[in-house]
């Protein structure tokens, strides 16, 4: 267990205080699994917890948090949870504190109570499992170890009211069922293809920071057949979706293959940027784009990247809110495809000297092995794959022959002249 989360419990107890390891934490114990989040749940109110702690900042309004600050770490304390039914009356008509959307979605859940209704209030039955550190025990209110041994994701409560309180919830079951290696019990996903429409109504910003689980974590092949199968993908990518509806087989090999690429990194514990994973999601629907447009219009090839770029993010970020950080990569990436195609003289040189060339020389090398019938991207890519093998006096000698190569291309041969025959009759 984490030193930081041990220190938290004991601090809240000394203070008086019930405080518990909860969720995903127990869980992963239990399965021999090393956590990677170590979240508490405690009777003392947000206020309360920040007067213990010093190095304690309040987040959030829909969930009131405590994040307590140790360097890199954050261990996240939550109030125990209550039911919004049994919250006095005062409680539910002050919008602040509770506050539920026409569909049963919970736009503010700071309703608080006791330890069994906070069990209640937890999505799945793996994630009610509180550890005290007074007596050493794991609390289990819904059999939540016993679906740990059984290997199955189970919604605690009405499910088809638990996914509209929290639409994410659908997401939750497959992430975890993939994670976990897990089922998702009959009943659990029964009703997720006719509710998916409810994730229309998750911020951009959210749906950000759900890709980065689904996608970013190792499983990310898994998800997206998953989400597939489920209806949820098209609210991640619609335009994606779409083609994918079409049976866009190149498309679906490409992203797969990115993917691929990307679980493998993660699983090597090797760095890994979504913004390359973005890229690839989205380069065959930007293609599209230029295309479109060229048709109606006779512009730069530059001209025609940006009007094309200008259509397909602010679409984008209407699914998901991809921070400027990662929107600039992605465009890096992109134009790199053009730079790393034009080699004559400094060009090359200045395209290797790029801050994102690693990234765009592993996007090209994704293309060539996609459109394998492309004989002048595989010589591109294979080009670009010596190139950074040889010295710098060989680099130099291989961009002189592309010169000389394009040179031979471009003069035209020179015509003899006709000889004159004369007739002798």
């Amino acid at each position: 267990m984490s030193s930081s989360a041990l220190k938290v419990l004991h601090r809240l107890n000394k203070g008086g205080y019930d405080a518990y390891l909860v969720g995903g934490g127990v869980r992963d114990i239990l399965l021999g699994l090393k956590p990677k989040d170590f979240d508490i749940a405690t009777n003392a109110t947000p206020e309360q917890i920040k007067a213990l702690f010093r190095n304690c900042r309040l987040i959030g309004r829909r969930f009131r948090l405590a994040h307590i600050v140790f360097g890199r770490e954050i261990i996240e304390v939550a109030t125990f949870r209550g039911h919004h039914d049994s919250a006095s009356d005062k409680d539910q008509q002050d919008i602040k504190t509770s506050k539920q959307s026409e569909d049963g979605m919970l736009l503010r859940d700071n309703i608080y109570g006791s330890i069994e209704e906070d069990a209640e209030r937890r999505d799945f039955t793996i994630n009610a499992l509180y550890y005290s550190a007074k007596d050493f025990k794991v609390y289990d209110f819904a059999n939540g170890v016993k679906d740990v041994e059984n290997k199955i994701i189970r919604l605690i409560g009405d499910v088809e009211t638990r996914y509209r309180e929290d639409p994410v919830r659908m997401l939750r079951a497959i992430r975890f069922a993939t994670k976990l290696d897990m089922e998702i019990e009959a009943q659990t996903k029964a009703p997720i293809k006719t509710l998916a429409p409810l994730m229309a109504n998750i911020p951009a910003a959210r749906m950000f920071e759900e890709f980065l689980k689904m996608f970013i974590a190792g499983k990310a092949v898994a998800n997206f057949e998953q989400l597939r199968d489920y209806h949820l993908f098209k609210f991640f990518f619609p335009a994606v979706d779409q083609a994918l509806d079409a049976n866009d087989e190149l498309l679906e090999r490409f992203i797969i293959l990115a993917m691929k690429n990307t679980d493998k990194r993660i699983n090597n514990d090797q760095r890994v940027t979504p913004a390359f994973l973005f890229a690839a999601m989205l380069w065959h629907p930007l293609q599209n784009y230029i295309k479109q447009i060229n048709i109606n219009n006779s512009l730069s090839p530059q001209d025609t990247f940006f009007a094309a770029l200008n259509e397909i993010m602010p679409e984008q970020q209407r699914s998901i809110a991809i921070p400027k950080r990662f929107q600039g990569v992605m465009k890096d990436i992109w134009i790199l495809q053009d730079k790393l195609a034009h080699r004559v003289g400094k060009k090359a040189f200045k395209a290797f000297e790029h801050p994102k060339f690693r990234a765009g020389y592993d996007f090209l090398l994704l293309r060539s092995e996609i459109e394998s019938d492309n004989t002048q991207l595989a010589e591109l890519a294979q080009w670009w794959t010596d190139f950074q093998d040889v010295s710098p006096e060989a680099q130099l000698q291989m961009v002189k022959g592309i010169k000389g190569e394009q040179s031979r291309r471009r003069t035209p041969r020179k015509r003899r002249k006709p000889t004159t025959t004369f007739s002798t009759e």
